[in-house]
């Protein structure tokens, strides 16, 4: 049972399985500044993306703004340090089978989930509607690109069954609920946790969105279109994520690179992968290509990166979820979206 075989760390001393992270942190910064050169040099006055609020700005001006984004990740991650340097928590890679096992284990699941996104991609094409990515159409990055309830609800649906139901219920044949970090060592702690991170972020998210995010809807809208969206963001992109990466994939990836960084930046890629059809994305020449990928490596690696620490930090799969993830941002700035595609009045 994994609670006899988890090893117990206390995070104010290293564990001596852990490499040095400096290469990780290196080769992260160096892909970060290549994405950056590149995106100046070949996209032009303005970003060739389907969404006025990346399109309108000049490239330097929302490739900058995309990098301070890295400022707020990179301060939780060190107020998620804070409120868990006196905890002893599970370490998370002993959750994972023995290496050779775990590499065959992470090979599957990362071919399964190409699989499941080009399945996506066919299945939205073939109805007629934008392809299926871990995000709809629209939501966090807004399009003009309108979205049908029918979309919608294969959408959540697709996603919930493909990566979250069907990985849970293979893995579970092997795997209990502690080694996959569905349970918690410290509900207390891990609720503290949550609180704060989601206040912060909370307060950032509402800051820079304004009146575009659920603070712009009419009570009676919001009160309505709020649980919605909650429900409908938890089946089509939170829960999935959870089960996908930060179940299976990151004891695995923390298991064959023994390292913290190597990890969390692996999860960061991985987050970002899982988005690659997202409706703002432009492949209608090589060069918009590019720039597409790019900018959406930019824009997702950072929060998958936060997202894949506070689970290492704290053996508990559900606190991303809840803290950063299903309520900020997506129920507070997608409910005006959901409003719309519901017709809620």
């Amino acid at each position: 049972m994994a609670g006899t075989r988890d090893l117990v760390l206390d995070r104010r001393s290293a564990s001596p399985r852990r490499r040095r992270p400096g290469r990780a942190v290196w080769l992260a910064a160096a892909g970060w500044l290549v994405i950056n050169a590149v995106l100046m040099a070949v996209a032009g006055r303005h970003l060739p993306l389907h969404a006025s609020e990346l399109a309108e700005p000049p490239t330097a001006q929302k490739v900058i703004g995309t990098d301070l984004m890295y400022l707020e990740v990179f301060a939780l991650m060190v107020v998620v340090h804070l409120l868990t340097r006196h905890r002893r928590v599970p370490d998370v890679a002993t959750r994972a089978p023995e290496r050779t096992r775990a590499r065959a284990e992470v090979a599957a699941t990362l071919g399964y989930g190409v699989a499941g996104m080009v399945g996506g991609f066919l299945l939205g094409r073939a109805f007629g509607w934008h392809a299926f990515s871990f995000h709809l159409d629209g939501m966090v990055i807004r399009t003009d690109q309108p979205v049908t309830i029918p979309e919608t609800l294969s959408w959540a649906l697709y996603n919930l069954i493909v990566f979250a139901v069907v990985p849970l219920i293979v893995f579970r044949r092997r795997y209990t609920s502690e080694q996959l970090s569905l349970t918690s060592s410290d509900r207390r702690a891990d609720l503290v946790l949550i609180v704060v991170v989601l206040l912060i972020e909370s307060a950032v998210q509402l800051a820079v969105a304004g009146s575009s995010s659920i603070l712009g809807l009419p009570a009676h809208q919001a009160l309505l279109g709020a649980p919605l969206t909650l429900v409908l963001g938890l089946a089509g992109t939170a829960l999935p994520t959870m089960v996908f990466i930060y179940c299976i994939l990151t004891p695995r990836y923390l298991k064959l690179t023994g390292s913290v960084p190597a990890t969390v930046v692996l999860g960061g890629l991985t987050y970002a992968t899982l988005h690659f059809f997202d409706g703002w994305t432009n492949f209608a020449s090589p060069s918009d290509a590019l720039v597409s990928v790019l900018y959406l490596f930019l824009f997702y690696t950072g929060p998958g990166m936060f997202k894949t620490f506070i689970t290492i930090r704290s053996a508990n799969a559900w606190t991303h979820l809840w803290a950063y993830h299903a309520i900020a941002p997506h129920t507070l700035l997608d409910t005006p979206m959901f409003v719309k595609i519901f017709g809620i009045r």
